[in-house]
């Protein structure tokens, strides 16, 4: 009698199994696909997590671009400290946040923590900026701007995540193009205002820096009052998978289950980050070739205005073109770029060379992003993201540092042709590795 109960469990436990696999269930972000999916033109894809991440990443930016052409101007020429020192802490700011990057990456594979993670991180950001205006010493600066790219680090795998998660099959590049496009507007922005307030009759970095606060705490209301929690990316699992993990299936460590190709661009983009030594030395160089504090930011619109006209149209060509063909045109830019500022004298048109940097950043920022969540399974992306904000940031250290050194030694040309001739190794790479990094047709939108 005992064994004819169990066996008829066992036949009850199977039918139940076949048609737990047989039952069409639409997954939740199915569901929240498909208003985005009826629209039609430029609204297609758009859906209301999109479209508020766009919002705060455009008042985050406002203030982040009020600052960012002025601090080592800042640190240089009011609190006094040398080249080095300044080119020091842009590279600790981005390198000692690199293991925030990683846990936050880790944590935005769980769907629920992904939105406490991007509001804590535009708070934690947007609080430190107007703190600047108070400080007297680098070493305050210094806390401030890792207090500021903390939050950065804190909330750019999360955020990235729900967009990923949130774009219809086939639109992964667009949607993260319109993003950079409103990121990029508000940092168009950002410089305007500076030059704004620069030159007021009492006009100083101090007050620039105060003034971050007004769209700092715009970006954070926008999040805590718009932004949805993450629903679950998957259906639940049939019921032997479940039962599988119930029997002890062991917890992935972080770098398992990201794959070969991941991993491979992973590199380029670390060597490529190695040559990128922060903006701040572009600012610096073309405060000393226009003479001219006030012209710094108005340069910094006009890269920043090409980048948010540029950032969607050159996503959604991803969409179609593939990612590959966008990396390798946009570190094609870069190499040029660098080039061009080896030469540059007082009187030279440096508006061109940032124009062109405009194509750089608008065929890599968000395409680099979309690549690395088609090569990586939906559930790992959160922790993929992670790994390549957390590279890029490791590498960051030594790329300023080396950077300073050489612009000390042999000057800025020297520093300049650093980063170009690591820009043309990381293209080639991109060649070589083409066949091995290419994604099969459709792999993409079925991730």
């Amino acid at each position: 009698m005992k064994s004819t109960d169990t066996r008829r469990g066992v036949a009850a436990a199977r039918r139940a199994v076949r048609l737990a696999h047989r039952q069409p269930v639409m997954a939740p972000p199915i569901r929240e696909h498909l208003p985005a999916l009826a629209a039609r033109g430029w609204r297609a894809g758009l859906s209301r997590t999109v479209l508020v991440l766009a919002a705060a990443s455009f008042c985050t930016d406002i203030a982040s671009e009020m600052v960012a052409p002025l601090r080592l101007l800042f640190l240089v020429q009011v609190l006094g400290a040398p080249l080095a020192v300044a080119g020091l802490i842009e590279g600790v700011a981005e390198a000692t946040t690199a293991a925030l990057k990683l846990g936050a990456g880790s944590l935005a594979d769980r769907p629920a923590t992904r939105r406490p993670l991007v509001i804590a991180g535009y708070a934690l950001s947007n609080a430190a900026k107007p703190l600047l205006a108070l400080v007297s010493t680098w070493q305050a600066a210094l806390g401030l701007v890792l207090l500021d790219r903390g939050g950065k680090s804190l909330r750019g795998s999360p955020r990235d995540a729900m967009l990923a998660d949130a774009a219809p099959p086939g639109l992964r590049g667009k949607v993260f193009g319109v993003h950079r496009s409103a990121d990029t507007l508000g940092a168009a922005i950002g410089p305007l205002c500076a030059a704004l307030l620069l030159a007021q009759p009492h006009g100083s970095l101090r007050g620039v820096f105060a003034w971050t606060a007004l769209p700092g705490i715009l970006a954070v209301l926008v999040t805590l009052v718009f932004l949805r929690p993450a629903r679950s990316a998957s259906p639940a699992p049939p019921i032997a998978t479940r039962a599988a993990h119930a029997g002890g299936e062991r917890r992935e460590r972080p770098w398992q289950g990201l794959g070969q190709r991941f991993w491979l661009f992973l590199a380029i983009s670390t060597v490529f980050a190695l040559g990128n030594s922060s903006d701040a030395f572009l600012f610096l160089r073309s405060e000393g070739v226009e003479s001219s504090l006030i012209a710094v930011p108005l340069l910094y619109f006009v890269f920043n205005a090409a980048y948010a006209l540029l950032a969607t149209p050159l996503g959604a060509l991803s969409d179609r073109w593939g990612r590959l063909p966008l990396l390798a045109v946009g570190y094609a830019a870069f190499t040029l770029v660098y080039l061009g500022w080896t030469q540059v004298r007082p009187g030279s048109p440096v508006w061109a060379l940032f124009l062109v940097y405009a194509v750089y950043y608008a065929a890599t920022e968000g395409v680099a992003r979309a690549f690395v969540a088609d090569l990586v399974p939906e559930r790992r992306r959160g922790r993929a993201l992670g790994w390549l904000s957390a590279c890029i940031g490791l590498a960051a250290l030594p790329a300023n540092l080396v950077a300073a050194w050489v612009w000390a030694q042999w000057g800025p040309g020297a520093t300049f042709a650093l980063g170009a001739w690591l820009g043309a190794v990381t293209l080639a790479l991109l060649i070589v590795w083409w066949p091995w990094l290419r994604l099969a047709p459709g792999a993409a939108s079925a991730r």
